[in-house]
């Protein structure tokens, strides 16, 4: 909601950041950390994007230095030059 507020010009950059930087200090469980999901804003900011959902797992790919697999076509297209892509067929069972 804040990227999209700033996508909008409702609020600055900053102002959003402090916002979120506030909303990760609230006591709460959380997927990710700090790093992944200012990743994340970062990547949707690039791309043009209007939320950083998509972006989250691009986000997790970067930082793993890692190749996203998918069977979704769409999210291909919108990883396609942003993280390597690696077909379902790459992965193994151990």
């Amino acid at each position: 909601m804040l990227f999209a507020a700033v996508r909008r010009g409702d609020l600055t950059e900053a102002d959003a950041l402090e916002r979120h930087e506030g909303l990760t200090q609230l006591k709460m469980r959380l997927l990710g950390d700090r790093v992944s999901r200012r990743t994340a804003w970062r990547i949707a900011q690039e791309q043009g994007w209007d939320t950083t959902v998509d972006a989250e797992y691009l986000a997790v790919t970067r930082l793993q230095a890692d190749a996203l697999v998918t069977v979704d076509p769409d999210m291909a297209a919108r990883a396609r030059g942003v993280v390597p892509l690696a077909p379902v067929e790459s992965l193994s069972v151990s």
